[in-house]
This record gives structure tokens, C-alpha cells and sequence, in this order.
């Protein structure tokens, strides 16, 4: 068996006809080859020697990265058209190596794909991520990023499907990778919806003609090549109710209906049955993307769910407090209408509130990062801010009660109140304008307030 030095140098000397090219072409100096093969010899023996360690690998392909990226400025810059020898090779045989030896972390495999991945070598991703799945298939985090990869970089939501259903086979138990499986598949109806925007296929009527790209050409457009007729399909309908139909037909595939993320939060639920936070954390995810149309009934399907299985926990009632705004922007002419809804949905769910354990806080942190939303009207600034001061008010007087105190932390929602300038002092200064708000009397500690008409 060869040892530490022998394996050293035969490793430096498959190097050596790289470093007389470089030296030829007077990419680097004398001093500067006689420096890298000091260097390439010292990471060759310690990598090769016994005691070594991942971190010397990781150093190891990161001073031959650096020293790649060198070269490729020098030639840049010195006009040489190509050489023989590509560092890419080199660095992808030390990082060959280095998950050969250290099979087991999982930061030499990450280190190597996203080289790959700068490099744009993809055929290279597949064969490192396959390798790696299947050395390390119970880690969730390695799915998912095979999946984004997938979707992100190659535009194949098959592929990215395959490895979140591969996935979920061994690492059912993963709460984040259900979520994100959902999530890639509200992104995939995201670009699809955009696409269908820029394309102009949009709206009630929409006629496809073959040199349309040519007719809607504008600022916020990107022209598509024209297709003239031998390249277009002669069985597609180009205009008339013909398309109007096929559009439709389109419309109603489970894809672009929503079917899909619906159906994975169902599944979802069964695998962890009674779980609002889990659920929440589909809602706070569905809530992300408020360009979907169907947005909304995914929403309500996760709230009634939550409704069912557990309807006083906390998950369930701050995401019915938050549900009639989420998706509309602070500019939107419903937006008042549906934040007094929240705040009637607050105000009658004052009794489930004093009785749930966190719930105080979530609500406070809910109210305080409505408050930090910039671009609101002044009257609805002005009701948040009088939303919140009652809060403090109505705190301050459950933190004094025998029967209440023990059952609510309300020491940190009153910090959050507090770091935020909002004090039980301030009250009297914050007023409403006659036709911007009213305020009316609700359950004891908190009034109710009520949005009107300007």
C-alpha cells in the first residue's frame, strides 16, 4: 500500500503539465508556479496523510477556486484564446475526493454542488445530487434544495416533484418539507400566472393570432418571436370560441386551480393530525403569494381545517384575525373594510384571548407589525394606533387580576407595546377626526373600532 508521500506525488505530478503551460504562455511567473506547487505539495501531503480532517479538503478546493478564478482574469486580460488545462477539472477531482473520503458531512457535498452550480455544469449537479441522496436520504434540507434546484435552475417542475415525493417517502416526519413542497408548487403557479400575463392571455376575451407579439409590443411587455404559419400547430384554435374554450380548458387543470397545494396540505394534516401551528404555518405560507387568484380559498380552507380540529388554539385565532387583510395591499380601496373586520373578528374573539396562553403575545406582535407597514391612510394609521393603546389598557388591567395573571405572560407583550412608544399615557393625545373613525364600546378593556366613509 502506497503511502501519504508517494500519494502526494503522484498527485503533483499530474500536475506538472498545467504548470509549463502556464509558464509557457506567461500566465504566471517563475516565483508565482514555484508558489503554487509549494502550496498544491503542503494540501497534498496533509490531505493524504492520516489525522486529516474535512475543513484541510474544503481549504484545499477553496485556494485551487481561487486561484482558477486568477487564471481566467489573466487570460482575460492578456488575450490568450484558451489553454489545454482547465482548473475547473482540478477542483471538482479534489472535491471527488474529499466526499469520497468524508462521505458523511454534508458540508464538503453542499460545497461541491454549489461549485457545480456556479460553474453551470448541470449535468454534474445531477450526478452529485444523486450521490449524495442517496448517502444522506433522512435529511430533509438536502430534498429541498435538489427540488429548488430543479425548479429554480432547470424550469422542471417534474423533476422538482419527484424529489419532494421521494422525499416525503423517507422523511414523512419532516414538517418543513410538506411545507415546502406546497410552496414550490404555489411558485410553479406564480410563473405560470406571470407568463400568462406578459403573453397577454389574461381577461374574459383573448384572441391568439400568430404575429401577436409583433401588435403588443410595449414597455411592460417582452415581445415573443413571431411564428409564421408553417411553425405553428394546425390543430391549435388561434381564434374565436374555439380558443376562448381551450383557454378555459387550461384554466381548469388542477395546476392553476390550486388543486395541487391543497391537496399536500390535506395529506399534511393527516400525517399530523390536531396540529395548528403546522397549519399556520401553511397559511403564513399561502399568505406570500397574493398575485394567485385562488389565494383566498386556500386560505379558507386552512382556516376552516384549523376551525375543526382545534379552534380556540391560538394558530387558529390569530389566523382568523389576519385573514380579511391578507393579499390586499395598504392602497387598496377594500383594505379599510377589511381591516374593520379584523378588528370585529379581535374584538369578539376578546374572550378566547384572555383564556389562551401566548395568545396575548402573538395578537401584540400582529398589531405591531401592522403599525410598521409603511403607506397607510392617516385614518387607518390612526385607528391602528388606537387599537394598540387599548390593548395596553386592557392588558395592564388582566396583568392586575388574581384570576388572569397566571394564566397570560403579558410582561413581554407589554415590552413589544413598549419598545414600540405606545404607553396607557399616550391615549388621550391620540384622537380620531370627525369621518375618519369611530369608536364604539365593546367587551370590557377594549373598544371596538369601526372604519366609516370619508
Amino acid at each position: 500500500m502506497a503511502g501519504a508521500s508517494d500519494k502526494a506525488r503522484f498527485y503533483l505530478e499530474q500536475s506538472v503539465p498545467e504548470l509549463q503551460e502556464l509558464r509557457r504562455k506567461k500566465i504566471f511567473t517563475e516565483d508565482e508556479i514555484s508558489s503554487i506547487a509549494k502550496k498544491r505539495s503542503d494540501f497534498e501531503h496533509k490531505i493524504n496523510a492520516r489525522g486529516s480532517h474535512p475543513a484541510d479538503y474544503a481549504r484545499y478546493a477553496e485556494f485551487e477556486m481561487n486561484l482558477e478564478a486568477l487564471r481566467r482574469k489573466r487570460v482575460r486580460r492578456l488575450g490568450i484564446k484558451s489553454t489545454n488545462h482547465s482548473g475547473q477539472r482540478r477542483i471538482f477531482f479534489v472535491l471527488d475526493r474529499a466526499t469520497r473520503k468524508f462521505h458523511g458531512d454534508v458540508r464538503l457535498w453542499m460545497q461541491y454542488v454549489e461549485y457545480a452550480r456556479k460553474e453551470k455544469a448541470n449535468k454534474k449537479v445531477v450526478q452529485i445530487l444523486t450521490s449524495v441522496l442517496r448517502l444522506h436520504p433522512t435529511k430533509p434540507e438536502l430534498w429541498m434544495y435538489a427540488a429548488r434546484w430543479a425548479l429554480e435552475s432547470e424550469a422542471d417542475m417534474t423533476g422538482a416533484r419527484s424529489y419532494m415525493q421521494r422525499g416525503l417517502r423517507f422523511c414523512k416526519s419532516s414538517r418543513d418539507l410538506w411545507v415546502e413542497y406546497a410552496k414550490l408548487e404555489m411558485i410553479h403557479v406564480a410563473k405560470i400566472i406571470a407568463r400568462r400575463r406578459i403573453l397577454g392571455l389574461e381577461g374574459d376575451s383573448v384572441e391568439i393570432h400568430p404575429t401577436q407579439s409583433a401588435k403588443r409590443i410595449e414597455e411592460d411587455v417582452i415581445a415573443v418571436p413571431d411564428v409564421d404559419d408553417g411553425e405553428s400547430d394546425p390543430d391549435w384554435p388561434t381564434q374565436g370560441p374555439d380558443a376562448q374554450m381551450a383557454l378555459q380548458k387550461l384554466d381548469s387543470t388542477p395546476v392553476l386551480t390550486g388543486a395541487i397545494p391543497l391537496a399536500i396540505f390535506d395529506v399534511a394534516m393527516k400525517t399530523f393530525p390536531n396540529d395548528a401551528e403546522f397549519a399556520e404555518r401553511f397559511f403564513d405560507m399561502f399568505a406570500e403569494f397574493s398575485e394567485i387568484p385562488f389565494q383566498r380559498s386556500l386560505l379558507q380552507h386552512v382556516l376552516a381545517s384549523m376551525s375543526v380540529f382545534a379552534p380556540s388554539a391560538p394558530s387558529t385565532v390569530l389566523c382568523h384575525l389576519r385573514q380579511p387583510i391578507v393579499g390586499l395591499q395598504t392602497n387598496s380601496p377594500t383594505f379599510p373594510s377589511a381591516l374593520a373586520s379584523s378588528f370585529e373578528r379581535l374584538s369578539s374573539s376578546m374572550d378566547v384571548i384572555l383564556r389562551q396562553q401566548g395568545l396575548a403575545e402573538k395578537v401584540t406582535e400582529w398589531l405591531l407589525s401592522l403599525s410598521r407597514v409603511p403607506g397607510y391612510d392617516p385614518s387607518v394609521q390612526k385607528v391602528i394606533a388606537m387599537t394598540l393603546e387599548r390593548l395596553v389598557q386592557w392588558l395592564k388591567a388582566a396583568d392586575q387580576s388574581p384570576e388572569l395573571a397566571p394564566r397570560l405572560d403579558y410582561s413581554t407583550s407589554l415590552r413589544y407595546l413598549a419598545d414600540a412608544g405606545f404607553g396607557v399615557e399616550e391615549q388621550e393625545q391620540l384622537t380620531f377626526k370627525k369621518g375618519l373613525a369611530a369608536p364604539a364600546k365593546g367587551i370590557v378593556g377594549l373598544d371596538k373600532t369601526i372604519i366609516v366613509d370619508r
